[in-house]
């Protein structure tokens, strides 16, 4: 059976369930936890900030340019320490108070949101600068994400954390939604530094929130304390299959189905569009994942997290798929929306098993693999695609991406059978 409420509960406990929390997010965390209250609505107005930051940045980039190269550069900017750093803040999280961290990166962040924001002001556009503060913003990143995310299991019971993370996907992505299209507005009507000042402003709810928990040491049992080690964690994980499979399960849908690099031509040779319809194509999945989590109430009702995971990536990848078929753009919204919601699932209950099956002191160890996995895999998926559309064609390499992946998530469970059979009433790594 794929799911069951819990705890197990008789049909009378199942008929005192609200139906509206049973289908709309559940806000239980929210009501049971003020420290992980702060902490969500402070990451929401922060995360909203970052994104309006990031597209003045590149609409910045491009004034001063008129140079889509260099725009795509700001991107390089923020991945590379991405992937280096990712690693490293999740032993640094290990090793120190998590509170301290997060509230330290946090700060950095905003002191170098008031650097754009001065350096607009007095009039000073450089693009060497711009390209430096996006990369110290995106090492801050990756030192304030494993921290905040690994205290997560800590302010709240195991039986809540599919909910959280619900509310946590719901809050990345409405600012990937309105962040830029809020950002756009507000560069257009008063400036860059505008942009950056409310930045500025934004922040101060991640960090209040920050400073309104209390100590959140990694907890290493008995015995003398010691630095976390990159290298005992990749050990760690080695060694720990469902896990694995979390990242295996992701890497099947980022990589091998992932169309959005081929967005720009195939809205002109599918659709007959133009730019307009490449923002439709960009917003379809973000659509379909906002509401996968507003609607994510019956996902705390799941105990079959690992079925859960591989049902949802094979969904991915039929829409993916089915999207390739399509040459209708209200249908290829549709399928992209479709995908989107799959995404949710897929990582509500991958970020809900490396919570609750990871010794709080590896915790922030493997979300520092996951940043890495979630940073690089898109990005690599893009090449992927772009490089097979390059010999075959857009829709072939679509296509044949989505099918790749459901034939990989059907491998990869019927090679861990005991993936698919993970509980979420007895966690095993």
């Amino acid at each position: 059976m794929l799911y069951c409420r819990v705890p197990p509960t008789t049909t009378s406990d199942k008929s005192e369930i609200p139906l509206r929390s049973r289908i709309f997010a559940d806000l239980t965390p929210l009501r049971t936890s003020p420290d992980y209250r702060r902490l969500w609505c402070g990451n929401t107005v922060s995360w909203m900030g970052q994104q309006m930051t990031a597209l003045a940045v590149s609409l910045q980039v491009y004034a001063l340019t008129h140079s889509t190269f260099a725009v795509g550069l700001v991107g390089l900017c923020s991945l590379v320490p991405l992937v280096i750093f990712g690693l490293y803040g999740g032993a640094i999280a290990d090793t120190v108070d998590r509170r301290k961290l997060g509230l330290y990166s946090a700060l950095g962040a905003t002191v170098l949101s008031l650097a754009l924001a001065a350096a607009a002001l007095a009039g000073y556009h450089r693009v060497w600068l711009l390209y430096t503060v996006v990369a110290c913003q995106a090492v801050c990143f990756a030192m304030n994400s494993p921290a905040r995310t690994s205290m997560i299991p800590r302010l709240l019971p195991a039986e809540q954390l599919p909910a959280a993370n619900a509310l946590n996907s719901l809050t990345g992505n409405l600012g990937l939604m309105g962040g830029p299209m809020l950002g756009g507005v507000i560069v257009g009507l008063w400036g860059y530094q505008t942009a950056y000042l409310i930045d500025v402003v934004a922040f101060s709810g991640s960090l209040y929130a920050m400073w309104r928990l209390p100590s959140m040491r990694p907890d290493q049992g008995e015995g003398p304390r010691r630095r976390a080690s990159v290298l005992d964690g990749l050990r760690f994980l080695a060694t720990r299959p469902n896990l694995r499979m979390t990242f295996f399960s992701d890497l099947a849908a980022m990589v091998l189905a992932q169309p959005r690099a081929l967005f720009p031509a195939v809205a002109v040779l599918w659709f007959g569009g133009d730019a307009k319809t490449v923002g439709l194509l960009v917003a379809a999945p973000a659509v379909g994942a906002v509401l996968g989590g507003l609607f994510s109430g019956w996902l705390g009702g799941i105990r079959r997290h690992g079925l859960a995971i591989l049902i949802a990536v094979a969904a991915w990848g039929a829409a993916i798929a089915c999207f390739g078929l399509s040459r209708n753009l209200w249908l290829g919204l549709f399928f992209l929306a479709v995908a989107g919601c799959a995404d949710t699932v897929s990582m509500v209950f991958r970020s809900t098993m490396l919570q609750a099956a990871t010794p709080d002191a590896m915790r922030g160890r493997l979300q520092g693999v996951f940043i890495v996995v979630v940073a690089g895999g898109p990005r690599l998926g893009d090449f992927l695609t772009g490089s097979a559309a390059d010999l075959t064609s857009p829709a072939t390499a679509i296509i044949g991406g989505g099918l790749a992946c459901i034939l990989t998530v059907t491998a990869l469970g019927l090679g861990r059978r005991a993936f698919a059979r993970y509980d979420a009433h007895d966690p095993q790594p």
